[in-house]
């Protein structure tokens, strides 16, 4: 988990941008992308539940690796 410091602007009274050091905003671009990762890995996952599968020995053998 990422420690954030931010730094918020206001502009009239509101509250308008956020200002972060920047080795906590790749910090936060990397834990996003990971995330996003996951997500997609999850989502593969559910779609290719019932495929059928293939051990690696048999996999081998069908390519000629053994």
């Amino acid at each position: 988990m990422v420690i954030l410091h931010p730094n918020i602007l206001e502009q009239d009274g509101h509250k308008q941008f956020v200002v972060l050091p920047y080795n906590e905003f790749i910090a936060l671009q990397e834990e996003l992308q990971d995330y996003y990762d996951l997500k997609d890995l999850r989502a593969a996952m559910e779609v290719e539940q019932d495929s059928p599968t293939v051990s690696f020995e048999e996999a081998k053998k069908e390519l000629g690796l053994s």
